[in-house]
């Protein structure tokens, strides 16, 4: 009996404090008529662990694959589709041909990679309509990614995925003030 009151017990707070961790690192997105959750703390944090080797392994200064006025102006009703056709352009693309020569930094990208996963999967459950407009800014980046070398093109994608996360942390705070 006092095992099983242990139990219930323990299992409780346990409950009670992965609701609060989930609380306060899990944002929201609603995206056009979808909702997902996304860990951005957490996406920063192994992002933050690889952003200056996949930086100064980029040779392609002078190429850029993802514009910040092509992801910032995303229209009304394609939030839901672009970010599905991204996550498959890195989980594809990127992160399967993205390669770092220290331990740590392939287990950050490792995790990045999984949590990108994740959040696909959480998308696909969602019916994204996607508009004309939407599938040529992603074919655009296509497109200049096919340009580089395959390991380069991945290496410069990691490089920019800091333009992701903030175009990610913007439709977390828009629609947080809904």
């Amino acid at each position: 009996m006092v095992t099983k009151m242990l139990l219930t017990s323990s299992f409780a707070l346990l409950l009670l404090l992965s609701s609060l961790v989930g609380s306060v690192e899990s944002k929201t997105l609603h995206l056009d008529s979808c909702s997902v959750n996304v860990h951005t703390h957490e996406l920063r944090k192994y992002y933050s662990e690889i952003q200056s080797s996949a930086r100064s392994g980029d040779s392609e200064i002078g190429v850029k694959l993802l514009d910040r006025s092509l992801i910032k102006h995303v229209q009304e009703g394609q939030t839901c589709c672009f970010l599905r056709l991204l996550l498959r352009f890195y989980v594809e693309r990127v992160f399967s041909n993205y390669a770092s020569s220290q331990p740590q930094q392939q287990r950050c990208s490792s995790a990045l990679a999984n949590a990108f996963v994740t959040i696909r999967r959480d998308i696909h459950k969602c019916h994204c309509h996607c508009g004309e407009e939407t599938q040529k800014t992603i074919d655009s980046i296509h497109a200049e990614f096919i340009k580089l070398q395959t390991n380069l093109a991945a290496q410069k994608a990691v490089g920019e995925l800091d333009t992701v996360l903030e175009w990610l942390e913007g439709v977390g705070q828009r629609t947080h003030t809904k």
